[in-house]
């Protein structure tokens, strides 16, 4: 792989802005080439015309430019000057510029010294936030120390200097606890004695630490949320038990794994520049015949990028008080959980998800090869069993496609560098890739396939006609299946991300209890696309329940009950939405918020609509269908190209964003122009195209399949356009939740 892929490839994404732009300089030194050449060329042309030889020409120019070499020590100066902001600025000066190429080599080290100052200002800054967290990470083990001692030597005890100096003592000489200020040597006093008196003094100090914390709130949970609103007390006293410390030392666990991958990131940084300025600069040399690397190379090895040590020993240390208090002094158990967990492509996964595809591949030709061959859309029963039986497997369709398209943008995600993991705060090392989506979906597919075809046969076959009540059991024996492996507990199947799922489903659903993140309303977003796989989930509940299965008789539609649930099945996922842009709008006091939940109450009342006209036809349904669903498309499409996508912004010249990771613009206008033409299928409830070859049913399915394919494509865009908000503030890390509070830093942020 040449060098300019690596780089890019081991950036941090969200800080590809700040490191160094190897592309352009690489394209100034094809210019300075080019330059070269044609001066070359054009002296080539002199000596033709003059009568000489090719080759006495050729000979003079190697000549010259060997002997410039051996002339020539050093072709540039390079000097540092401070700026007003206190960082240094770097200034590079030629001392001899040949004629051709004059501009293109002045420009180039211009671009390089600029690109060098905006790597070495940003390392330090991030250098300087680090050591400020580092003081951070010093009080907290200071807090868990304390804690810890306390819990150790109760109180009964502490009252009698002798015992604790004993047992103090005992305690040490079994584990030496130090705190993170020592380690990490931030103002530590040093002091020889380390006897009882000693530590008689140091116990009091240690424990004084207590009287100024409180434990922060591991999670929000729905009744915290009420006792807030309420204007309740909702501080949780500082117990000192063993499930809290053992609750807190987990928390202080996660939060030095992620310093520690900043650290790690940030000193990958150093090293990517630095390889890159040498890389550049040796390619200037060869290409420019000149000997300026090694002084330029210098310049930068003095300079705050690679010169500082700052982040090695903050490595070190944070290694060193990881193992001993989070590992049991295991170093290779507490290096094992410092250091990125790599995901392994596996070869099982690309064959298994190539046999589910081979498989339902088949199934569907054969599928269709046996209602052809049986002529069962000719058949008398046709009408019920559309009716009954093609919504209860409609709804595997529906879960299969929105997978698929949800394989795709992961699929693109990682093509164009979208760091989806992180926007969606999944555990480091258990995202799902594409092919691991892809094998769960077409899996998921064959095996209702396989229902489908077991279905029919057996309901076809004279010999398992009689054996109606197994045969109608079988989507639901299917759909009790995949609930059951969603809930297992057991480590199998992605049991952390069926987890994640299920909690960001629960908080979805309970909105707004809890605090909006993006994967919550993300998620709920992608409900409101699966109206109509909710509503078989109804008619699942209503077809066994309360209808008679066992001779495919469908009552539900009859029903006060289920048509009253058709409405509310339909809103919820519209209610979530507009309740968590409620709550977004109180917590974060933007007003954009507010516009948002405008929409999905719009959204609202144009579904409830919808669904009245498809239950109660007439002139007054339809006009109010046609308006409040005109004006929620407009509104919808309207926040989804401008808001949620970020185009069609008036400082851009072509009308969309300023940065753009797909590089052929097309791909957005036609990407505006679907999600219009998409939304538009309400059209067909309106309007009522009818089809004689297709269904009523088979209507449905297809608008909602539409639906699903609009909301995968927008998909890709809004998680492109929140990348790139985090890009623009460098956020490449999430914030992990410290497990003490100190009353002073409670009083400074209120």
């Amino acid at each position: 792989m040449k060098f300019g892929k690596e780089y890019v490839a081991q950036m941090v994404p969200e800080w590809q802005q700040a490191y160094m732009d190897y592309a352009c300089l690489k394209t100034i030194l094809r210019e300075i080439q080019t330059s070269k050449k044609r001066s070359e060329t054009q002296g080539d042309l002199k000596h033709k015309l003059s009568g000489r030889r090719n080759f006495s020409g050729l000979t003079k120019r190697y000549s010259r430019a060997s002997s410039s070499r051996d002339i020539e020590n050093h072709d540039i100066l390079v000097h540092a000057t401070t700026g007003d902001d206190g960082f240094e600025k770097y200034e590079t000066t030629i001392l001899k510029v040949a004629e051709e190429g004059r501009e293109s080599e002045l420009v180039f080290f211009k671009t390089l010294d600029l690109e060098f100052d905006k790597v070495n200002h940003f390392y330090r800054s991030k250098v300087e936030e680090l050591v400020k967290e580092a003081v951070v990470l010093n009080r907290q083990m200071d807090a868990l120390i304390a804690f810890r001692i306390k819990l150790d030597q109760p109180s009964s005890l502490l009252s009698c200097s002798e015992t604790v100096s004993v047992d103090i003592n005992a305690l040490d000489s079994k584990k030496r606890r130090k705190t993170l200020a020592e380690e990490m040597g931030i103002k530590i006093e040093e002091n020889g004695s380390s006897g009882g008196d000693s530590t008689k003094e140091r116990v009091p100090e240690a424990l004084s630490v207590l009287d100024h914390i409180r434990l922060n709130k591991n999670q929000e949970t729905p009744l915290s949320t009420i006792r807030n609103v309420l204007k309740l007390p909702n501080q949780e006293e500082l117990k000192f038990t063993r499930e809290n410390l053992k609750k807190i030392e987990e928390r202080l666990k996660d939060v030095f794994v992620d310093f520690y991958r900043k650290l790690r990131h940030l000193k990958n940084y150093s090293f990517l520049n630095t390889l890159a300025i040498s890389k550049i600069m040796k390619k200037y040399d060869k290409i420019g015949s000149r000997n300026a690397a090694k002084l330029y190379m210098e310049m930068v090895d003095k300079s705050y990028l690679t010169s500082s040590d700052e982040i090695n020993k903050l490595m070190l240390r944070v290694e060193s008080i990881f193992v001993e208090h989070f590992a049991s002094s295991n170093r290779s158990k507490g290096m094992n959980l410092l250091r990125p967990k790599v995901t392994k492509e596996r070869h099982r996964i690309t064959f298994s998800t190539g046999f589910f595809v081979g498989c339902t591949v088949s199934l569907l030709t054969a599928l269709g090869m046996f209602v052809h061959a049986r002529n069962i859309m000719g058949a008398e029963g046709q009408k019920i069993y559309m009716e009954t039986m093609f919504p209860l497997y409609s709804l595997f369709a529906f879960v299969v496609l929105h997978m698929i398209m949800y394989a795709s943008n992961i699929y693109f995600w990682k093509r164009y560098r979208v760091n989806y993991p992180f926007i969606f705060e999944f555990k480091e090392g258990t995202e799902l890739g594409y092919r691991h989506v892809l094998l769960l979906s077409f899996g998921l597919g064959t095996l209702a396939l396989c229902a489908v075809l077991v279905n029919l046969d057996m309901e076809m076959d004279p010999n398992t006609n009689d054996y109606k009540t197994y045969t109608e059991l079988v989507p639901l024996f299917v759909v009790a299946l995949v609930i059951a492996i969603s809930v297992c507990p057991f480590n199998i199947f992605y049991r952390s991300s069926r987890f994640f799922f299920l909690m960001v489903l629960f908080r979805c659903i309970v909105a707004p209890l809890y605090k909006v993140n993006l994967p919550d309303f993300f998620l709920a977003d992608q409900l409101t696309s699966q109206v109509q796989a909710l509503r078989s989930l109804e008619f699942y509940i209503c077809y066994y329940g309360w209808g008679d299965f066992k001779q495919r008789q469908n009552t539900c539609k009859s029903s006060d009950v289920y048509s009253t649930f058709y409405f509310i099945v339909a809103v919820i996922p519209y209610w979530s939405r507009f309740l968590q842009c409620v709550r977004r709008l109180i917590e974060e006091k933007d007003s954009s918020q507010g516009f948002n939940a405008l929409k999905y109450l719009l959204t609202i009342v144009a579904v409830c609509l919808k669904t009245a006209y498809s239950l109660n036809r007439g002139n007054a349904w339809i006009i109010a269908t046609f308006v409040f669903s005109a004006l929620a498309t407009f509104y919808g499409t309207y926040w989804d190209i401008v808001y949620d996508w970020g185009l069609l912004h008036r400082p851009s010249k072509s009308l969309l964003r300023e940065k753009l990771l797909v590089p052929y613009k097309s791909v957005y206008y036609i990407a505006m122009v679907v999600n219009v033409v998409l939304r538009l299928a309400w059209l067909q409830t309106v309007l009522d195209f009818n089809i004689s070859f297709l269904h009523r049913e088979t209507m449905i399915a297809l608008i909602a399949i539409l639906e699903i394919i609009r909301r995968g494509i927008w998909n890709f865009f809004r998680l492109e356009n929140e990348h790139l908000n985090n890009v623009g503030k460098f956020r490449a890390f999430k914030s992990v939740p410290l497990p003490f509070n100190y009353n002073e830093d409670e009083d400074r942020d209120s």
